[in-house]
């Protein structure tokens, strides 16, 4: 991983000072879509600009597709100049303290072919450094609108899911909560239960009880017995809709394990359609 896809509140003030940096808030309320940008306006990290999941980080939700639709090029381009990205400047996303949602952002840039880092701890842990924060939106001038080109390679589609099913050539890692994953309760999709064959690891088991990421040979270790000799090619992170699948995908790299894929339309396309399996362990 790259030397500076993690960095603490201090480092990034650091980078604040030197203009290495543009800050980008993702703090989201899947309950409420508005509360992340409502606070952000209440305050945030002094120059940072706010990305909102659906709208930013997402494109409109179609009769076939998940909740969060990874966005076009040309949109997500033009988010990138909106805000004042530049290559030359390291993006660093955050949210408010488990990176869950910002995570989808880090992978954003990976996908469209750039760097890009995450807050360690985020805004929580920002605050608890003693550190600035400033109310209001950020005016920036804009950027040249990049030219992005998406790598394929990096993601899983549902017909290559269907595909395997019985094969085992590609291994599943469902990052939602244990109760979710079981099908025990189901808040926010039309079934509930897991894609056949996926494991379970909760995006959450990869931070400490500060709501930083755990060290790299501990995330190692616990991904290890997860997943019992699996090949690392083999991996596929979802969850329940392309999003804290991100999550597990930067704390598999942070350990050391190389590049898996996402499954972009997870769970909730998955279950678009009802003639599709899936398993339960309630």
């Amino acid at each position: 991983m790259h030397e500076t896809a993690l960095v603490t509140p201090d480092r990034l003030a650091q980078r604040m000072l030197a203009g290495q940096c543009v800050i980008v808030d993702c703090r989201f309320d899947l309950g409420h879509s508005n509360k992340g940008r409502q606070d952000y306006l209440a305050g945030h990290i002094p120059g940072a600009h706010y990305a909102h999941l659906g709208e930013d980080l997402s494109s409109p939700i179609t009769a076939i597709s998940g909740r969060h639709p990874l966005p076009a090029p040309d949109a997500f381009a033009a988010f990138l100049s909106h805000i004042g990205w530049v290559d030359s400047k390291l993006l660093v996303a955050h949210d408010d303290r488990s990176s869950a949602i910002a995570a989808r952002l880090w992978w954003l840039m990976r996908y469209f072919g750039h760097d890009a880092a995450l807050l360690d701890g985020g805004l929580d842990a920002w605050v608890r450094a003693g550190l600035p924060l400033e109310p209001g939106a950020v005016k920036s001038a804009a950027s040249r609108v990049p030219l992005l080109h998406a790598d394929a390679a990096m993601t899983v589609s549902t017909a290559n899911v269907l595909d395997d099913l019985g094969r085992s050539s590609l291994t599943l890692v469902d990052a939602r909560a244990a109760e979710r994953y079981s099908g025990a309760v189901e808040p926010l999709d039309t079934r509930a239960g897991h894609i056949p064959g996926a494991l379970n690891r909760p995006f959450s088991l990869n931070l400490d009880e500060t709501g930083c990421f755990k060290q790299a040979e501990q995330l190692r270790m616990e991904f290890d017995a997860l997943l019992q000799r699996r090949s690392l090619e083999s991996i596929v992170h979802s969850c329940g809709s392309g999003v804290t699948a991100c999550h597990n995908r930067f704390a598999m790299e942070l350990a050391g394990m190389g590049a898996s894929r996402i499954y972009p339309g997870s769970w909730s396309e998955w279950v678009r359609d009802e003639s599709r399996p899936i398993e339960t362990s309630i």
